[in-house]
């Protein structure tokens, strides 16, 4: 195990040229430097944070769903059928013709009737929009706090205005208490959003926000155990700059305020494409590329970090084009339409129990507060969550 752990921590790996584990070791007096040892703080606080989710979403949020007029109510239930939920679990939850037609003979049902079935079990399972704008607004709550608390703490910081700053001494740079605090909350919000990742509404881009969130997590935790956190915290200053936005859209087209939602839309994407396409790439890749090589120089441990950056830049560019899709479709039909990234089996809008009911749902969609139809494509486009690094 000794064997393993210095390999892992190899000082040619992590560290500048002439720069060893013991220079860092002994600081002077009143004087910390970041230990790897300080993110396990960050494990109970996630539990903690999780905990404090559950409370919040199910007495402060859901009494705010209920003022708004979001009923918490379940949706039609099927009826018990030992034999349909057997073919609904293990076969398919969308039968074809093939099984309908042997359902109705082995049921004795109708082949309308088996179909009903499925459509309200289908309808079952999916996730209702009081429980959508209860998480919407825990994140939004989060989002916005902590945006808050890093404009305060980062305006202060000269390397907020000068970014060649996150790199002068280093690796002899103070971690003080207000850049551990913000590091280690940051980092334990995205070890909750990870695990519960696997509670939440199940979306199609699943497996790339997991890939977000692992990589959000390393990123922080890579930049703290070798004292990258200056440049760290700019990073995750600029992702959360536009997170809280998208989860007050999402609120807003829960509650059928269209125009509300569309406004938060609009202005949501105005701060993502600069935040995340000219800010990021301009200001912090920037800083980490070629200001750090200038003062610093490469390392391996430079090298990987940059290369994770840049891998979170691709992700930008692709919730982007997402964005982009949206807003051209809301410019050539003259609203914001259905998100290209709904969820999986988990729209608020059940399906219809019969074909008439298909008919008229595919004629009439409920109107907003500013009279068109639609959705609000921010509802459910996320960038994240999450949104993070």
């Amino acid at each position: 195990m000794a064997a393993l752990s210095a390999w892992f921590w190899n000082e040619r790996f992590w560290l500048p040229h002439n720069v060893t584990w013991a220079d860092l070791a002994d600081p002077a007096p009143g004087v910390e430097y970041p230990k790897a040892g300080h993110l396990l703080a960050a494990l109970p606080l996630a539990l903690g944070i999780f905990i404090v989710r559950i409370l919040f979403e199910r007495f402060i949020a859901s009494a705010c769903a209920r003022s708004l007029h979001i009923p918490p109510g379940a949706g039609r239930r099927a009826q018990p059928n030992a034999v349909l939920e057997k073919v609904f679990t293990s076969i398919t939850k969308n039968p074809d013709s093939r099984h309908l037609d042997g359902l109705s003979k082995q049921l004795d049902w109708e082949v309308r009737k088996v179909q009903r079935w499925f459509r309200q079990r289908r309808n079952q399972d999916k996730p209702s929009t009081h429980t959508k704008f209860c998480e919407s607004m825990w994140r939004f709550t989060f989002y916005l706090g902590v945006f808050i608390y890093g404009i305060q703490f980062l305006w202060q910081c000269p390397w907020m205005w000068d970014t060649r700053h996150c790199w002068y001494g280093y690796p002899y740079q103070v971690m003080t208490p207000g850049l551990y605090h913000y590091y280690v909350t940051e980092l334990a919000f995205y070890w909750s959003l990870m695990f519960s990742q696997f509670t939440d509404i199940k979306r199609k881009d699943f497996l790339i926000m997991f890939i977000h969130h692992l990589a959000t997590v390393s990123l922080i935790s890579f930049s703290y155990a070798n004292n990258m956190a200056r440049v760290g915290s700019l990073v995750l200053c600029v992702h959360d700059a536009a997170d809280f936005l998208l989860e007050a859209a999402k609120m807003a087209n829960y509650t059928k305020y269209q125009r509300v939602c569309d406004s938060l839309f609009i202005v949501f994407s105005v701060v993502f494409f600069i935040t995340r396409l000219v800010i990021f790439p301009v200001w912090i890749l920037n800083s980490t590329m070629f200001e750090s090589w200038a003062i610093v120089g490469p390392y391996p441990s430079w090298w990987v970090f940059n290369v994770l950056l840049l891998l979170l830049q691709v992700m930008h560019v692709f919730w982007a084009y997402l964005i982009f899709r949206i807003a051209f479709k809301a410019i050539m039909r003259g609203k914001v339409c259905k998100d290209v990234r709904s969820d999986i089996e988990s729209s608020s809008e059940e399906e219809p129990d019969s074909p008439t009911e298909g008919r008229k749902a595919s004629t009439h969609t409920p109107k907003g507060e500013n009279g068109t139809n639609g959705h609000c494509a921010a509802a459910r486009t996320r960038t994240q969550n999450h949104s993070s690094w």
